[in-house]
């Protein structure tokens, strides 16, 4: 009787504590696949506005180093000033490593997305804003691109790593762009918006990556296709027509796409013809004064400033680029304006970046829940394939 009345205990306690097991289990393979889900239904592509931001500073402290380097740039005392404050080569291979970091995230979170929730994508495809935005993760990869620190313009992988990241560009452009002007329901003067910029950026980046390994005719192409639709886009914006007054007021950020174009036409137009000419400067000052327009309008942003959210990235993209432009201008036109304006547009671009990365880090929006997030994912597919 002793002998059973033991067993039955130790039969109890066995069963008991694989039950807890159990349980304990399920409660958390259903915690980490409701949070995954979460998390991928409220994520969208404009979270790669942070990856543009920081390929976008990337590639600023990379020319601005190789300028002060190379001795066939004429570098003013004012520059020099500044690059000598500048942090080492390191801390610039630091910078574009956290780029390249932070666009490996948002790219798994974003093909996780398509994975399990290609509906929401396909929704987003169809959106007159969201579409705009399939751009952002190319234009990010070229701006790395043009930016790495260990892959020279005239290799092969620089060669290969171009076609990959252009030809999705280009592909988009065919799908948009005809949409424009032969779906009813598509017509450029019902879906216009300022993201729709996005589509020229990314044809103009492509240009200049073009350009620095020396594809010119590649270059021009690109820089022809966006150019002509640049001027289209900007006419028809301009004008507000039906549709273009759409734009959701915590949107409001992406107004400052308008100079951002121009911007990138100038350095992609530089790189094609080798030096700061007319054309350049045309499109600078274009730049310059879309950007002033903007910034005397304050009231414009008030209500998009009250909380942070992720359209506060758009503001440092575009300034960042309009830091490039007058810091090659600054090189070409020997003046004290010329000096004074680049210093405090890199100035800005600067503390817009930093301003930004802060406030990500204090509400954890950033990089520290996409990376808990990624884990998690990598745990629900484990998950999967155990069952």
């Amino acid at each position: 009787m002793a002998t059973q009345a033991s067993r039955s205990e130790i039969e109890v306690v066995v069963d008991t504590t694989t039950s807890n097991d159990n349980n304990n289990e399920e409660p958390t393979s259903l915690s980490l696949t409701s949070s995954l889900n979460s998390i991928l239904t409220k994520f969208h592509a404009g979270y790669f506005r942070i990856s543009l931001s920081l390929g976008g500073q990337a590639l600023l402290w990379k020319t601005l180093i190789e300028s002060s380097s190379s001795p066939t740039h004429d570098t003013s005392a004012a520059l020099r000033r500044v690059l000598c404050t500048l942090p080492s080569a390191a801390a610039i291979l630091a910078l574009w490593s956290l780029a390249l970091f932070a666009l490996v995230l948002l790219s798994l979170l974003y093909l996780l997305r398509c994975l399990f929730y290609f509906k929401m994508v396909k929704a987003e495809f169809l959106h007159p804003v969201g579409v705009n935005y399939l751009f952002a993760p190319w234009i990010s990869w070229l701006l790395l691109l043009q930016s790495a620190p260990f892959v020279a313009p005239t290799t092969a992988t620089y060669l290969v790593l171009w076609w990959v990241f252009a030809v999705p560009v280009v592909v988009l452009d065919v799908k948009i762009y005809g949409q424009w002007f032969t779906k009813g329901k598509r017509f450029l003067s019902t879906v216009a918006n300022p993201t729709s910029q996005m589509s020229v950026i990314g044809n103009l980046v492509g240009a200049q990556a073009a350009a620095n390994m020396g594809w010119k005719e590649s270059a021009v192409c690109l820089f022809s296709l966006g150019m002509v639709h640049y001027l289209v886009l900007f006419v028809t914006l301009y004008q507000r027509l039906s549709g273009g007054d759409r734009l959701p007021v915590l949107l409001r950020p992406v107004f400052f796409l308008f100079f951002a174009a121009p911007s990138v036409a100038s350095l992609a137009w530089e790189s094609i013809v080798g030096t700061f000419d007319t054309a350049s400067k045309m499109l600078f000052f274009l730049s310059l004064f879309l950007f002033t327009s903007l910034i005397c309008r304050p009231t414009l942003f008030r209500r998009s400033m009250r909380r942070f959210n992720v359209a506060w990235w758009a503001y440092s993209f575009p300034i960042t680029a309009l830091a490039l432009v007058s810091a090659d201008y600054a090189q070409e036109v020997k003046g004290t304006f010329s000096h004074i304006l680049m210093l405090f547009l890199l100035a800005l671009s600067v503390l817009v970046s930093l301003a930004l990365t802060l406030f990500c880090c204090s509400t954890l929006r950033c990089f520290y829940q996409i990376t808990i997030l990624l884990l998690q994912a990598c745990s629900l597919v484990n998950l999967l394939y155990q069952h």
